[in-house]
């Protein structure tokens, strides 16, 4: 198989941790003899760096022109500690993901019994949580309008909008998701309180009856980011908006023990994305002892949604489970010991050994 794919490093540890992604697709390359091309890209603080734009046009047809993109992180605390700055890394990702129609977020959420105790929360709360978030990405409060402040800088406002369309496409999605899982959706909304909400839940309730064998359930926002961490085995595909999604899969990576372990997949009608839930974590960058996990295990996503290589997808699956067994692992695991680039040539030595 032939595949170009757009890598994006991005801002601080970014291009460390998709160095070690890369590294994992060329050994599965070798292995099940396919060739991917990679071509790098600019986006976030980088890009602004270099060309006062988080998200260049050269970037944009680099992304348009290829069959998957690899994305690291982006952030810098240059512009993030800096309330006055006009242009901010993080809209280069808004603008990614609305110029590139990415409207369907999935963030699998698992975990492992290795990595029980790297947990905060009980064994028995959490041993065999498996679920995943589809979170609607390019609409509404972050992409909402009107948006802004008043001239004196003393009020702020920022709108919520959806369509019924827009519902509809990422509901479509879910319940695509749950017919091959354990066939049960939860909406989390705020029904009872926000207008968006309400069409929300009309519209997917509505959806719904087409699929008598799929269980829906109707949460508030509330009471189930209790229950995400309270009883995180009775979910199995979680439906959300834009917000709540954000907010819901973050709060679940305390189920892995650690944020270096969740990957994601940011799909679109034409292209997909696939990066690591956790930013760029600036304090590390340089030092190689960010844990490149989640962005391999993006890149396992990547094969299997984008490509359709599943037995390559679990491969690279089956060998960060190998390496986490036998304790390699960076410092936000159990303190683990192993550096970046270490745990990335286990995951590789692994591969080569399946």
């Amino acid at each position: 198989m032939n595949k170009k794919i757009a890598v994006l490093p991005g801002d601080g540890i970014g291009p460390e941790i998709i160095e070690q992604a890369v590294n994992v697709l060329k050994a599965i390359e070798k292995k099940y003899n396919h060739q991917f091309e990679y071509h790098y890209g600019l986006i976030g603080a980088t890009a602004i760096d270099k060309t006062g734009n988080p998200y260049p046009d050269e970037t944009h047809e680099l992304c348009l022109s290829s069959d998957a993109i690899l994305f690291g992180a982006i952030g810098d605390p240059k512009y993030d500690n800096d309330p006055s700055a006009k242009v901010r890394p993080e809209q280069g990702l808004l603008k990614m993901r609305s110029n590139l129609g990415l409207y369907a977020n999935i963030r699998p959420v698992k975990s492992y019994d290795i990595l029980l105790d790297a947990s905060p929360l009980k064994n028995d709360r959490i041993k065999g949580a498996d679920f995943i978030v589809v979170r609607e990405l390019i609409s509404g409060i972050y992409f909402g309008k009107p948006r802004g402040r008043s001239e004196d800088q003393t009020i702020a406002y920022d709108t919520c909008v959806y369509t019924k369309d827009e519902i509809l496409r990422i509901t479509e999605k879910a319940f695509q998701f749950a017919q091959h899982r354990k066939k049960k959706v939860t909406l989390l909304d705020k029904a009872n309180v926000l207008a968006t909400s309400r069409l929300w839940r009309e519209t997917v309730v509505e959806y719904a009856k087409q699929f008598p064998d799929i269980e829906l359930e109707c949460n508030y926002i509330d009471s189930a980011a209790m229950e995400v961490i309270t009883k995180p085995t009775k979910f199995d595909v979680i439906l959300t908006e834009n917000l709540f999604g954000d907010i819901i899969s973050d709060e679940a990576s305390v189920i892995t023990g650690s944020l270096g372990m969740l990957p994601s997949a940011s799909i679109g009608a034409k292209i997909a994305l696939y990066e690591p839930i956790h930013g760029s974590y600036p304090q590390a960058a340089g030092k190689n002892i960010a844990n490149p996990m989640a962005t391999i295990l993006s890149a396992a996503l990547l094969l299997e949604y984008s490509f359709g290589l599943l037995e390559e997808s679990r491969a690279i699956v089956a060998a960060v489970d190998k390496a986490m067994q036998e304790g390699f692992v960076t410092e936000d695991i159990n303190n683990g010991k192993c550096s970046t680039s270490q745990v990335g040539d286990k995951i590789v030595e692994f591969i080569n050994s399946i």
